[in-house]
């Protein structure tokens, strides 16, 4: 049940991003936004622990703001495998990245108990 509220919140960030700022990212529908999101959990799950080890020692040295890179490296994964989801370059893949992480915690943070 937690993970398809996670889901729906990251989906329904992506369609928000996607409607704003469509310069950053896009996404053709609802089931693209849907598809993307779940691709992300699953690239965040699987591929993310394994290059966050692996550039641990540049996360280190750049107190941890490697880690932008890396999130946004994901996202651009997300882009090239789901089509009908769009980012626009390696700058706007960082950029959406953090949008969407600032976007799905204010939407979770407004359903909680």
């Amino acid at each position: 049940m937690i993970f398809l509220v996670h889901l729906l919140i990251t989906m329904i960030a992506i369609l928000i991003i996607s409607y704003v700022f469509p310069q950053i990212m896009k996404a053709d529908s609802f089931m693209a936004a849907l598809v993307a999101a779940f691709v992300l959990g699953i690239v965040n799950a699987v591929l993310r622990p394994v290059l966050v080890f692996l550039t641990l020692p540049i996360t280190l040295l750049t107190l941890g703001i490697f880690l932008l890179v890396i999130n946004g490296l994901m996202l651009l994964i997300v882009s090239g495998l789901v089509s009908g989801f769009r980012v626009n370059g390696f700058s706007g893949a960082i950029l959406g990245s953090m949008l969407i992480s600032l976007v799905s915690w204010i939407l979770s943070w407004g359903i909680r108990p």
